[in-house]
This record gives C-alpha cells, structure tokens and sequence, in this order.
C-alpha cells in the first residue's frame, strides 16, 4: 500500500471516529450550558489535555517547529514563553475563574468581565468582546484550516480550497453536534496524538543527526548569521527587545477564551484543578521541547526548503517508511484539523450567548448555536482561502489581540478580586486590542523592526491594558449584584 493509500485510509478512519464522538456526545447535549460548557463536568483529563490542544495544534507543530529551523538557538526563548503561559494559566488563573464562574453562573469571558454591569456600559463592552473574539478568533481558526491545506497540499498535491472544504466540513458537523462533550473529547484525543508524535519524531530526527553534540557542531556551520546564537544576529537593546518579545507570548494564554472556557467547565477546584494542572505543564513541556528540538534537526537533516513550514512534514517523509509515515501524518492532520472545533464554540457563545440571540426555549439556543457555527465555519474556510500571512504570523496576531484585550481584565477582576467600573473594562478592552493590531498591521511604518513589533504587541498592549484596568478598579466582592458605576 503507498503513503498516501495509508494516509487517506487512516484519515478517514479517524474522521469517522470523530462523527462518532459527536452523535454520542449530542446525547448529554440537551441546552446551552451543555453546548458551551460541557455542563461543567468536565474531567482533569479532559479540561487539561483539551485546553493544551486547542491553544496550540497547527501553530505548534508547523509555527514553532519551522521558527525553529529559520531561527536556530533563538528559538530556545519559545520554550519557557509557552511554558510559562500554562503555568500562569493553571496555577493563577483556573482556580479563581473556576470558582467564580460556578458560583455567579457566567459562561464566557465577556459573562465574567461584566458581571454586576448593567445598563448601555454593559451592552457597549458586550458588544466589543464579540467584535474582538469574532475577529481574532476568525483568524486563527483560519490558520488552523491554513495548515491543513499546506498538509494536504504537500501529500496529496491538491489544490487549497479542496482541503480547506474537507476540514471544515468534518469539524462542522462534529461541533454542530455535540457541543463542549464532542469537542473536550476529540481534543483530547488530539492532544495525546500531538504528544506521542512530539517524542517520536524528534527523536527518530535527532538520532538522525547523530545526537546532541553532533547537532551543535552542525548547527555552527549553518549558513544563516547568529543561527546558533541565543539572541540570533540581534545585540544589544534589539537582543532585549526579541527576547521579551517572544516572551512576553505567555502573558496572552489567561486571555484565550478558547482556553479558559475549560476553566469554567470544571467540575470542582479542589481536585480537578490541582489534577488538571500537572497535566497540562506535562504536556506543554513535551510539545514544545520536541518541536524545537525537531526544527534545529531539520535545519541539518534539510537545509533548503521553500516554506520553512513544512519542516515538519519533510522531515516525517524522510525519516519514516510509507506506512508508520503515513499513519504519524494523517494523525497529526486530523488533529490539526480537529482544533478549530474549541475556537468555533467560543465564537457561537459569543454570537449567541453575549449578544443576547438566545432562544426562548432551550431547543430554540442550541439550534441558533449550531446555525453559529455553520456560519462562523464558512467565513474561516473563506479567510483561510484569501489569506497571505504564514501561520506563525497569523496565530501570533489573534493570540496576542485577545490576550491584551482580555487577559489582563481577567486576573484583575478574578484573581486580585478587584471590581471593574464599567467604562474603565471598555477602555481596557479597547487600548490592548488596538495597541495590539496597531503593532501589527503598522510596524514598518512605526517601528522599522518586527522584534520592535513582538515587544510592543506582546508586553506593552498588555501592560497598558493591565494599567487601565487597575486604574478603574476597587477592592470590591466582585460576586455582589450590584451594578458597577
């Protein structure tokens, strides 16, 4: 049987697994607090392995491996950004979200940010999450069906928009279906593919290139300037710059509402909590040491490729026979294509829940929910198509615009326990965001430097909007119904 005979077989096997999980998991979907939040009961397992996939998948395994066969050692800073987010995320935050969002009933972000509000501030702020998540999410879903596309493409040798199709069908039907239960599930599953490869395929790479001290003289002889240099070609104030830069990635994990929305469906703090957390810095380690790790190997195993992007594929064609090669491949693509599923729910709550489309019955939510998703699904696939951006790029932007729009009112209003007066969470909201997109679309004009453009979308639209939202917050018992001035 060929590689792609084996690839399509276990494509389609996998695909048929996940329809499954979303015809049994439409069972235990019965209103929108099932749909959006599994009925908060949602396992350590679970909560820790689904939240993990969803906030990284395609970025991980085709972004970061790529950045690091272009940026050799620089690459390194990565690691403890991404790792450091988790730990932020599920130390800091879960816990205090887990207990807020149980005890006041809140479902979203939004839900959380504006409870206690009242009145036009509060349909104003509601109004702005949505055009925020909508926005950012939209392209980040987008470079989840990008990836796909680059994945089938290299495989198959078929044109974009087909990929694109299959996907997003898959992924539509599973999600319409089953709600938060389908998509923790499949996820899940997701998840542990992505680990089991992360310690696979680096190794077999790194064996590959003789092992680690072969690996360091290798990458001295790399014809790329700093290649195996901390900082890269970069001194001084730009070498500051780039590395609180990239580190300043982790600051965005407590905004993702993709991933906190597992926070909030969490059956209890005391053991989950603690359960879920050890799990999920588990993982992230794994991940991200093996796709850097694999990237530095690829940048000796393959030093010429035309998008640095597809390291991950080359190097699983080159080191794996046709059959365990194109299992490892055709897993990794249906995880690829399954993680949009957790970004799409969080954007039909948004439509939805926050803008105030719910039903008069609960039959009446779930089909406007699932009416959300086929709806947000098209318009991905169709940004997805029109989009020019690499994924690394397009991830990193609507990463960095909802964590600054939401992550630093999130730990304020939660985990400091501090009450947010109503214009002060606008403004917030507003000043991370745009300082966020600002830095993107305007760097060259503004900066002439892109580490410029990591620091100031990564650290100072989210300090700035941190600042805001301290600014306008009192020391109050944020679980009070009283309405915020």
């Amino acid at each position: 049987m060929s590689r792609e005979a084996v690839i399509l077989v276990t494509l389609c096997v996998y695909m048929a697994v996940l329809l499954v999980i979303g015809i049994l998991a439409q069972r235990r979907t019965r209103d929108g607090t099932d749909f959006f939040l599994g009925g908060r009961g949602l396992g350590p397992l679970v909560a820790a392995v689904g939240a993990s996939a969803s906030s990284s998948s395609v970025w991980t395994l085709l972004g970061v491996s790529g950045a690091a066969w272009a940026w050799g050692l620089s690459a390194l800073w990565l690691l403890p950004a991404c790792v450091g987010g988790f730990v932020l995320n599920w130390f800091v935050l879960a816990p205090a979200l887990q207990r807020f969002s149980h005890r006041t009933g809140t479902k979203t972000i939004a839900d959380v940010l504006t409870f206690g509000s009242r009145g036009r501030g509060r349909r104003a702020v509601l109004w702005l999450a949505a055009f925020i998540i909508l926005l950012s999410l939209g392209a980040y879903v987008a470079s989840q069906f990008q990836g796909a596309g680059k994945i089938f493409g290299t495989i198959f040798g078929i044109e974009m928009w087909v990929a694109v199709v299959i996907g997003a069908a898959v992924i539509l039907l599973y999600t319409m279906l089953g709600g938060l239960w389908a998509v923790g599930i499949t996820d899940t599953l997701q998840g542990l593919m992505m680990a089991l490869t992360a310690i696979i395929l680096p190794s077999a790479a790194l064996i590959e290139v003789g092992g680690l001290a072969q690996l360091g003289e290798a990458m001295t002889a790399v014809p790329v300037e700093g290649y195996g240099q901390l900082a890269g070609p970069r001194a001084g104030i730009l070498a500051i710059g780039f590395v609180l830069g990239i580190l300043g990635i982790g600051l965005g994990y407590p905004g993702q509402p993709h991933v906190v929305k597992y926070f909030m469906a969490l059956r209890d703090e005391k053991n989950s909590v603690a359960h879920a957390r050890r799990i999920a810095v588990t993982w992230a380690l794994i991940i991200y040491t093996g796709m850097i790790l694999l990237g530095l190997c690829g940048r000796v195993l393959v030093p010429i490729l035309d998008d640095k992007e597809t390291i991950f594929i080359q190097v699983t064609t080159d080191l794996f026979n046709p059959v365990v090669g194109g299992i490892m491949l055709a897993a990794v693509l249906s995880a690829i294509m399954s993680t949009a599923d957790s970004q799409l729910l969080v954007a039909s709550s948004t439509v939805v829940h926050d803008c105030g489309l719910e039903g008069k019955t609960p039959r009446q939510t779930l089909l406007r929910s699932r009416l959300a998703v086929l709806l947000l699904t098209t318009g991905a696939a169709l940004a997805a198509l029109t989009g020019t951006k690499e994924i690394f790029s397009r991830v990193l932007f609507g990463w960095a615009a909802v964590g600054a729009a939401f992550g630093p009112l999130l730990l304020v209003r939660v985990v400091l326990g501090r009450r947010i007066r109503t214009p002060w969470i606008f403004t917030a909201m507003a000043t991370g965001f745009l300082l966020a997109v600002g830095s993107y679309t305007l760097y060259d004009d503004l900066f002439g430097n892109k580490d410029y453009e990591l620091f100031t979308r990564n650290v100072v639209a989210w300090a700035a909007a941190f600042a805001v939202a301290w600014a306008g917050s009192t020391r109050e018992d944020y679980s009070s119904s009283n309405p915020t001035i």
